[in-house]
Order: structure tokens, then sequence, then C-alpha cells
């Protein structure tokens, strides 16, 4: 893809995205933890925008990518404020968000504060509320004493780190233990085959969410990556299937 465009926050952060022009509601990929807008699923979505004509944008939150700063300081807030400031910024009427593991948790928080502007969500493998579940009670220890957690990380040499202020700020923002007021079509994508995030996740998510319209489709051999040729065939099938009005 083209080189990235840089969005500057009120604080000087420097957030880069990609972004086409198109008919709406406008695709808006929301990447998963320590992600970017390079991976597979997030191209794919891309690459169809541009061939349906659709508007689309693609982004890294700060630290992460081709942004500016140190992910050490990214929280969901920090990036949730992020998507809705690109959102404002250079997207023009109602959005439909699709939001990866816990780009999944993240979509969920901007639709609840822009809820007039958000036509449908996608979830893939969403993983609301990790902070919780995702780890044990030493773990939790440890990020409540405010040490940073690190765990083997199965795609890469590097291990996955878990700051103290990511940590405390998710539990802020857990979704699953209440009603959440949000009634537009939701879809969500989840492999039963997920080691790192359980299906169960987007069950408890769709029984959350106020909306009549939802639906789950779990893939029974698939993994937390969701990134197969079939399966992003089906992510592409679900987004150009949304109902009338949100596609």
């Amino acid at each position: 893809m083209e080189e990235p465009a840089f969005f500057t926050m009120s604080d000087g952060r420097r957030i880069a995205h990609r972004s086409i022009a198109g008919t709406g509601p406008a695709l808006v990929f929301l990447p998963g933890y320590m992600s970017d807008m390079s991976g597979s699923k997030a191209t794919a979505v891309f690459d169809w925008a541009v061939r349906e004509g659709r508007a689309c944008l693609l982004l890294d939150y700060s630290g992460c990518g081709e942004s500016e700063g140190d992910f050490a300081d990214g929280t969901l807030t920090r990036w949730r404020d992020e998507v809705l400031a690109l959102i404002d910024a250079l997207v023009a009427g109602p959005v439909v968000l699709i939001g990866s593991s816990m780009g999944g948790w993240l979509m969920v928080l901007v639709a609840l504060a822009v809820p007039e502007r958000v036509a449908a969500f996608v979830g893939i493998a969403a993983a609301p509320d990790f902070t919780d579940w995702g780890y044990d009670a030493a773990q939790k220890a440890v990020l409540r004493a405010g040490q940073p957690v690190f765990e083997a990380n199965p795609n890469g040499p590097e291990s996955t780190p878990t700051y103290p202020v990511f940590w405390v700020d998710g539990e802020t923002n857990r979704l699953l233990e209440s009603a959440i007021a949000l009634s537009c079509p939701v879809r969500l994508l989840h492999g039963q085959a997920d080691a790192d995030v359980p299906f169960e996740t987007s069950l408890r998510l769709a029984h959350a969410l106020h909306s009549a319209d939802v639906q789950v489709t779990l893939i029974k051999d698939g993994d937390h990556r969701v990134s197969r040729d079939d399966d992003i065939a089906l992510l592409l099938r679900t987004i150009a299937a949304l109902p009338t009005g949100a596609a």
C-alpha cells in the first residue's frame, strides 16, 4: 500500500493512517493488541473497499506500527480517543467498525462514545474484558503492584508485555458484567479452536448487547488469528451482507 498519512493529536502525537474516499458507511478497521494496519485482515478489508468503491480508514494506535509514541504508554482510553479523533476528522457520515481481538473491545468503547455515528460493527475474535479473564491471580498481583507482565509470544521471538497502566485502564473499561446500550447490527466471528480468546467471549458479548440484530458465527477449526483465506472470505462476505443502510 501507499505510504501512510499522519494525523496530529492535540498533544502532538502523530497517528499513522491510510484512508480512501467512497460510498458509506465507511469501514474503520481496529487492529488487535500490538498489531497494526499492515496485518492481513486489515489489508484485505482495505483492498475490498477499493474494489467496491467503499470509504475505508485504517490506522495504527500510538506506539504501534508506523505511529509515533511508546507502546508502554498505550491504554484502551488513549487508543479509543485516537480512533474517535480520526473518525471525526477524516470520515463523513456513519461508520462500520471492524475490530480484531483487542480491537473488538475497542470498537464497542468507540461505539458507546458515538453511537449516532455507528451503523454496525463486526468483531473478529473479539476480546472485551481480557484484563480480567486473560490473567491469573499471580499476574494480576504483579500488575497491581505496578510491574509489567511478560508472556511468550507464539507469533514471534519477543515476549508480549502488559504494562500496569494498560491493565488498570482496562479494568475500568470492562463491559461484560452489565448491559451494553447499543442497538446497531452486530456480527461476531470467532474460531472455536482459539487458544487465546475463548469463543464463549463472543457469546457473552452478544448476550450483553441491547441490539436484537446480533449474529455470532463460530468457525469450528478456526484459531485466534482468523486469517486463513477462507476466514478472510467469510469476513468480507459478512461485511458485504450487513443490512441495508449499514453497508
